[in-house]
């Protein structure tokens, strides 16, 4: 007898070669082709956040719109940042949040400016009244072929966006959390087995998961969790928008295990036992979603 409740991660997604394409960053997911997973249409949602208020950075699309959807599935009002020309999806995001009877604030921010991570924090919180679950998961990732063809503007840049803007945001949100609040991050595969075409972004991502764990050692003694989630190769914006070289957006992904991408909607559910109280006892932690490599 046949187990429908069985799933075959090689074929549950996306399985074949994807078309050669590219946009200008930041990328629009309604412009990708095929569209990522990203929906958490199949996902049925259990109150596991229910009454707490969520902030998420790059919550308009790729993983972070799969996160803000199913947190909302399970409860919880959430306000998303994005950059102003993400607008059209972030608007579609806050719709699907506002389909689930819950609150959706939007707020446009670059945090390559200097003092809009500050602010993004203040008004997610000035519009809740309290912030229960901050996921800092906004990021820059731009190929460059050679070291001299990597500019320092793009590392001024990706430093400032991926993982400077997060000591910026804690130091305004923390003080505002209570204890049983959670912070998480969206660190890479990268931090752990770097590609010499994206220098700066894995550097980025090796701190995001240093920083995550250091910090957990901080907030412990306050009652506030801090992880991390390590995607490996997963299908989003940034990989249409210079993340990777055109010529190798074909075969995205086939070199893991499993042989394709991640899509987004298989990455939300860790970020949501993370943010839940099932995951209580977790602090200090970095959960790989990478196709089977390890980032041991």
């Amino acid at each position: 007898m046949m187990d429908n409740n069985l799933i075959n991660p090689l074929t549950r997604y996306h399985d074949d070669d994807f078309s050669k394409q590219s946009q200008k960053y930041p990328g629009i997911q309604s412009k990708m082709d095929p569209l990522p997973n990203g929906d958490m249409r199949d996902y049925e949602g259990h109150n596991l956040l229910k009454g707490r208020h969520a902030l998420i950075t790059g919550g308009d699309s790729g993983i972070g719109r799969a996160v803000a959807i199913g947190f909302a599935k399970e409860g919880a009002d959430v306000a998303i940042q994005y950059l102003p020309e993400e607008t059209d999806d972030a608007k579609e995001v806050a719709k699907l949040i506002e389909e689930e009877g819950q609150k959706a604030v939007l707020i446009p921010a670059d945090f390559r400016k200097r003092g809009e991570a500050s602010r993004v924090s203040e008004q997610a919180i000035k519009e809740f009244g309290s912030l229960e679950l901050l996921v800092m998961n906004s990021a820059i990732q731009q190929n460059s072929a050679s070291l001299e063809d990597l500019s320092m503007d793009q590392v001024h840049d990706t430093f400032e966006v991926n993982i400077i803007s997060m000591y910026e945001m804690v130091k305004t949100a923390v003080p505002k959390m209570k204890p049983g609040s959670v912070i998480l991050t969206t660190t890479s595969l990268q931090a752990f087995s770097p590609t010499p075409i994206l220098l700066d972004y894995a550097a980025t991502k090796a701190a995001i998961a240093n920083f995550s764990i250091n910090l957990a050692q901080e907030l412990a003694p306050k009652g506030i969790r801090v992880n991390s989630v390590s995607p490996g190769p997963v299908w989003t914006p940034l990989q249409v928008a210079g993340g990777q070289p055109t010529d190798a957006l074909e075969k995205f992904g086939q070199e893991e295990p499993l042989n394709r991408a991640g899509q987004p909607d298989e990455l939300a559910p860790v970020y949501i036992f993370l943010a839940s109280n099932m995951a209580s006892y977790i602090t200090g932690q970095v959960y790989g979603v990478t196709g089977g490599q390890s980032i041991n």
